[in-house]
């Protein structure tokens, strides 16, 4: 099968290799998948230049989330068959950007057929990370003011429609008209393009002084210290990323003064300790896709041959929705 592999650490631009490998089979627990489709995600982007928490043994492809055909079942792997659609996680070295990938049966679950490919294969990371931030650590209610950051991103996107879903006023943050428009047709009330405003000074005057119920921050950085001017009372800061590259450090002082919470979450973490859980949310963002009220943006579908470039522009911060890799593109 033809793939992508990291054969050092670097720009995905610089370091992805085009190999011929054989089609990996499943161990015990596992799936092997024909990709259907591979949505682009920054902890791809981390992995290549070795900067993330996961870090695989030289070389692997990438891709760690997917949509894909069962072909093959491992020992023990109960609830699926072979021609089964299902997404979820890939099992590295096998990631999806490539024509085969594996999958562990304990982090796959059915694709929505309300989904296409593309779209069904961004439902994973960030629906799930939204999900659980929004609902299980925040506890937004309706009526709140959601104030997300990076709003046209993978996680930002899919926080702003599960916002709207759970019936809160949602504030988007984005850098440019571009994705001040991938904001808007997602659902965002309000749309802040940081290039041009300030949005502690928005959400201030959007809430009448207020400030934020809850604000959603993969970015971190100044991004997280300047969250904290238009956080409100008994607000909910969650930390959710790094992509602006600082890890904050922070005057705990301040979050006793104002009276507001610092809430981390560690999605993956879930899949450890409380399997179930995702299971549920899996069931329960099916339901709201299948009632249209949440769908990944998807603004790009690659080729194989083009996934290093649409990956280098994920890592450049110049691509808008989601970008994904579509077997057949």
């Amino acid at each position: 099968m033809k793939a992508w592999h990291v054969t050092s650490l670097g720009e995905p631009s610089a370091v992805l290799e085009a190999v011929e490998i054989d089609i990996p089979a499943p161990g015990p627990g596992q799936v092997t998948v024909r990709v259907l489709a591979s949505a682009a995600n920054f902890p791809d982007v981390l992995m290549c230049r070795g900067l993330y928490q996961v870090r695989p043994e030289l070389p692997f492809t990438p891709g760690v989330e997917l949509c894909g055909e069962i072909t093959a079942l491992g020992d023990g792997v109960d609830g699926f068959a072979v021609g089964d659609r299902v997404l979820g996680g890939a099992v590295l070295p096998y990631g999806g950007f490539g024509e085969y990938a594996l999958m562990s049966a304990t982090e796959t679950f059915p694709a929505p057929a309300s989904l296409n490919d593309a779209q069904a294969s961004s439902l994973f990371i960030g629906y799930q990370t939204g999900w659980f931030g929004l609902h299980r650590r925040a506890n937004i209610q309706p009526g709140e003011t959601l104030l997300v950051h990076a709003a046209a991103g993978g996680v930002g996107s899919a926080a702003i429609q599960l916002g709207k879903a759970a019936g809160a006023r949602v504030i988007g943050v984005v850098g440019g008209e571009a994705k001040a428009d991938v904001a808007r047709r997602l659902g965002a009330d309000v749309v802040v393009d940081r290039h041009t405003q300030d949005f502690v000074e928005v959400v201030k005057a959007e809430t009448g002084g207020r400030g934020a119920d809850v604000i959603y921050d993969p970015v971190g950085g100044d991004t997280y210290l300047r969250s904290t001017k238009c956080i409100a009372f008994e607000g909910r800061i969650l930390v959710i990323g790094f992509a602006g590259g600082a890890i904050t450090e922070t005057a705990l002082n301040h979050a006793l003064i104002k009276n507001y919470s610092i809430v981390g979450l560690h999605w993956g973490l879930y899949n450890k300790m409380a399997p179930e859980l995702v299971g549920e949310c899996h069931a329960e963002l099916t339901r709201l896709a299948d009632a249209g009220l949440i769908a990944p943006l998807v603004s790009e579908r690659l080729a194989l041959a083009d996934v290093p470039d649409g990956l280098q522009r994920l890592a450049d911060g110049v691509t808008v929705g989601r970008v994904v890799y579509e077997g057949g593109v």
